[in-house]
């Protein structure tokens, strides 16, 4: 029972440190995919300890990177061209 309060009270803090989380890894994925021109599985060694939840995929034909956390969150960037990556505005 006190682990469900506890749960439902920091639900809001967990959901958007996983919203924070995809974001960064939705950039840095695209920017080391796209722009630096490495694999998707080669990009994931650059997160931040304590990312190991964040999961990265990939649509080439519109050079998207998704960030995701399970259940949580996803965010997505797209290559510009001479602009880098830039995140996807939220639905």
């Amino acid at each position: 029972m006190l682990f469900a309060i506890f749960a439902i009270w920091k639900f809001p803090s967990f959901q958007a440190q996983a919203e924070l989380g995809s974001a960064y890894a939705a950039r840095v994925g695209c920017s080391c995919r796209y722009v630096q021109g490495r694999s998707l599985e080669s990009c994931q060694s650059d997160f931040e300890p304590g990312m190991e939840m964040v999961s990265l995929s990939e649509d080439p034909s519109t050079k998207t990177v998704t960030g995701s956390v399970p259940l949580l969150a996803s965010r997505s960037a797209r290559y510009s061209g001479a602009s880098g990556c830039l995140l996807r505005p939220e639905n």
